[in-house]
């Protein structure tokens, strides 16, 4: 087996010419995700899907389904003998790579009782960088609303530029408007509204019974795990996306130095939000997954996390009246800044801090 691991090794850096640059990454990992396995760092735009054959002339190379630890060196359906190669796989532009793996999520930092840590599994998925931005949204809408969609709210600037995040959205258009991006970009759209998956959801919104189908390409909403997954980039146990204190230069908030030992301030309101990617990232590349305007995701609100699995849970299920929104907003303290922090809205509602990003799957 060692023999092979090196050779391995040996071919994937000729084949990709990676072995200089691997040499100067840091946190690198493999991970799977859908139907392949990805190498993966943080902040490149490139990833890397493993691929097995019998020999190194061969046309038939495999993508490796299930891969372990690299330490481990194995690969579910390599042959025996085999070799493997990376062939390289583009991050979409604007949006960043979340690997699949186990999180711890929710936490217990402020006396949450709706966040009661608990171990969660999510696959590999691809999150946008920035918070959908008013630009991008009307962009989509005017597809949209040319080819059969109808929406309730036409949405709103949250600034004097189209580069701040879309608001005064309601749920249902936000489901839609998803639809209509996988459309214009050519993917296959995610939600429906019967469960064979066959008629797209363009038009409806309250009492609309919206399915999701989890297995295509298209553009959607975060379930809640998939959003605090992401939005702890990488990190374990921190209140903030990038650790356990807060402060202005850091997200859009407001801020009260004599509320919150964490907060550090300077004590701030502002009026509203600022233009996406105005703060640092995260561990995962993103932006603004604090504060801002806060993000509608797919779960229906469940108390602590609704649906009880812990692989990709998906919401508590219609028997619930309201969706999970996360990651506070302009208009909110620090506390509602916190990876863990949750709250929930009735779908049909518009509020002039709330807005969203999309994820795809693999």
């Amino acid at each position: 087996m060692r023999t092979k691991l090196h050779y391995c090794f040996i071919v994937l850096a000729w084949f990709v010419g990676v072995h200089s640059a691997l040499a100067q990454v840091t946190n690198l990992g493999i991970a799977p995700a859908g139907g392949q396995s990805v190498l993966y760092w943080p902040n490149s735009p490139t990833n890397y899907v493993l691929q097995t054959a019998t020999n190194l002339s061969s046309t038939n190379w495999l993508t490796a389904r299930t891969a372990f630890a690299v330490n481990a060196a194995e690969v579910t359906n390599a042959a025996p003998a085999g070799f493997f190669r990376l062939m390289p796989t583009t991050t979409p532009a604007g949006m960043a790579l979340i690997p699949a793996g186990w999180f711890t999520m929710g936490d217990t930092l402020d006396g949450e009782s709706d966040a009661i840590p608990t171990n969660v599994y999510v696959s590999a998925f691809v999150m946008d960088v920035n918070l959908v931005t008013y630009g991008l949204w009307t962009n989509v809408y005017a597809y949209a609303t040319s080819h059969g969609y109808n929406f309730v709210d036409a949405g709103a600037n949250g600034g004097t530029g189209t580069n701040y995040p879309v608001e005064t959205v309601d749920w249902f258009d936000c489901v839609k408007w998803s639809n209509a991006r996988s459309q214009q970009a050519g993917l296959t759209p995610c939600y429906y509204t019967d469960a064979g998956f066959t008629q797209v959801f363009t038009n409806g919104d309250n009492g609309t019974t919206v399915y999701q189908n989890l297995t295509v390409n298209g553009y959607r909403l975060p379930t809640e795990a998939e959003w605090e997954k992401a939005a702890r980039g990488g990190g374990i146990g921190r209140r903030f996306p990038w650790g356990n204190v807060i402060h202005t230069n850091q997200a859009q908030y407001i801020a009260c130095t004599g509320c919150y030992s964490y907060d550090l301030g300077p004590n701030s309101s502002p009026s509203g939000p600022s233009p996406v990617g105005s703060f640092d990232v995260n561990g995962y590349g993103l932006y603004d997954m604090a504060g801002n305007v806060i993000e509608w995701c797919w779960d229906w609100w469940g108390t602590p996390y609704g649906q009880p699995t812990t692989t990709n849970p998906t919401g508590a299920g219609p028997g619930s009246n309201f969706r999970v929104l996360r990651g506070g907003d302009w208009n909110d303290n620090a506390i509602d800044a916190r990876c863990a922090s949750r709250i929930n809205s009735y779908p049909p509602q518009v509020l002039n801090d709330v807005g969203f990003r999309c994820v795809r799957g693999f």
